[in-house]
């Protein structure tokens, strides 16, 4: 059995009757939608047209939610339902970064996810999902697809159908008959701040008018793209800071071992590395909790854990990551170099993991992209020895210990590597629209000056300058200048990193 729906547009008249029926059957609160109706018109005056699109949960056989959920709170149904358990919910809106059909939202009264559940409660005693019902042109279809004898796969089978987003390979459970495609695809909609009876949100429009102003550049833009004229709010970047600066301090915390594996037994790397990764990775793990819409049960990542999730395999490897750099430490306080000798190959490994594992995370957020990119694991890994590196020279110099001249050597060529791997994950050619629109955004974007002032030129030129010229003067204060400049810049290529994702429409 494999629950599903069908959208009839050639019946749909946008009455929204099925939006107000589902909000009044789950109790779904005030500014969040589990079922919306979404109006775009096409043409030129007077030859204009407007199409309706019914979009929701997709229900998809393999969903990304149910993958990358950490508690097992989304669970797909043996009659192919994807349900939702709010009670093992902990906020980490991971969920609504995998779904690529924008389904999901944080409900305001309980701080956890929630989405479309089939209207389950009332099939379980035998009643239609309240949108069913309530449709007056019949316009939504519901039942067994891999039952012949019912009216949805008899439909399925016989009227050209499409769905949302089939190069994702979710196999969504959501057909459309009769359904305009641009109705259906982002990217062939102009993005628009204003609508028929409201207007967006200031964060919604600020994001809205960073998209449309590099769709205005596009060829042939302003003739061929939709114009959406009602729809429903959505999440404006779900992640924000504190995801960004998690990136970073995580990239300290793996990197400043990582670094000192390679070292000597000179203090700086015996015990400063060491005390500087376990600060940061304590700075990671607060951020993470703190970013919890339900920062109380942060303990379901490891009570409840859901074995298919990144973020569930992240907190074990943070968490022997920090074993391995407590056992480091005490072996430096107490001179057993012997003991540091034994953890090292599996510290590298670990400072490896604990630096790369959120490349495995962020692709599992399948509705975002531009983070699905190949070069992300080498990236986070450069990062990690930049932000290592350069934490490690700033605590020399407040220590007073040598080692800033080798230091320096190591984080021009971090910085060589950081600068390549920007390049090519910026300037490539990009087959995927929206990963291309992301990378404009930061290129040629709202976010092009934190970019090429910030990241580039005083996170990357400035520093290796910098560095080239206290190898020659000698000059400590130049290198731990040099060290902060590269710090604040990779800081800052995290935050415009993690925002170009979010910043193109899902729906």
């Amino acid at each position: 059995m494999r629950y599903g729906f069908v959208i009839d547009h050639r019946r749909c008249i946008g009455c929204h009757a099925c939006t107000v029926a589902c909000k009044e059957e789950n109790r779904v609160p005030l500014g969040a939608f589990r079922t919306w109706v979404k109006y775009v018109e096409k043409g030129t005056f007077p030859d204009t047209r407007r199409y309706f699109s019914v979009l929701r949960c997709n229900h998809c056989d393999d969903a990304p939610c149910v993958t990358i959920c950490p508690t097992v709170a989304l669970y797909r149904r043996p009659d192919g339902i994807v349900d939702f358990d709010g009670a093992r919910c902990i906020g980490c809106k991971s969920c609504m970064q995998a779904c690529p059909y924008d389904a999901l939202y944080i409900d305001p009264t309980t701080n956890t996810a929630a989405k479309c559940h089939y209207c389950a409660h009332r099939l379980e005693v035998g009643l239609e999902p309240a949108c069913v019902i309530v449709c007056p042109e019949r316009a939504i279809i519901a039942g067994d697809l891999d039952d012949p004898r019912t009216e949805i796969a008899r439909m399925v089978a016989r009227e050209q159908v499409e769905v949302r987003k089939p190069e994702q390979g979710t196999r969504p459970k959501v057909f459309y008959v009769g359904a305009d495609s641009s109705t259906l695809t982002p990217p062939l909609q102009r993005s628009a701040s204003t609508f028929m009876f409201s207007q967006r949100s200031a964060a919604e429009t600020d994001l809205v008018q960073m998209v449309a102003a590099l769709q205005a550049k596009e060829p042939g833009a302003d003739g061929t793209l939709s114009r959406p004229v009602y729809d429903a709010p959505h999440a404006v970047r779900p992640w924000g800071w504190r995801v960004s600066a998690y990136l970073w301090t995580k990239s300290v915390a793996a990197g400043a071992l990582l670094v000192a594996a390679f070292g000597g037994w000179e203090t700086l790397y015996t015990i400063a590395a060491p005390a500087v990764s376990l600060l940061f990775l304590l700075l990671t793990t607060a951020l993470l909790i703190l970013d919890l819409k339900r920062p109380d049960r942060f303990a379901y990542i490891l009570l409840k854990p859901n074995w298919r999730s990144w973020l569930v395999w992240g907190a074990w490897i943070l968490m022997a990551f920090g074993g391995a750099g407590g056992l480091w430490l005490l072996g430096g306080l107490g001179g057993a170099h012997g003991l540091i000798k034994l953890i090292a190959l599996p510290t590298i490994l670990l400072a490896l993991a604990a630096a790369g594992y959120s490349a495995f995370l962020f692709g599992q957020a399948e509705g975002r992209d531009f983070w699905q990119s190949p070069l992300v694991l080498p990236h986070l890994i450069v990062a990690a020895i930049v932000a290592g590196t350069g934490a490690l020279m700033v605590t020399a110099t407040l220590l007073g210990q040598a080692g800033a001249a080798e230091l320096g050597q190591i984080l021009v060529g971090a910085l060589v590597a950081h600068a390549a791997l920007l390049a090519l994950e910026l300037f490539s050619r990009h087959p995927v629209h929206d990963v291309a629109l992301a990378a404009r955004l930061i290129t040629a974007g709202t976010l092009r000056g934190r970019f090429w002032g910030g990241v580039v030129t005083a996170g990357v030129i400035a520093p290796i300058v910098l560095l080239v010229a206290a190898a020659s003067l000698g000059a400590s204060a130049v290198s731990t200048l040099a060290a902060l400049l590269a710090l604040a810049g990779l800081w800052l290529w995290e935050d415009v990193w993690v925002k170009a994702g979010q910043s193109v429409p899902l729906s």
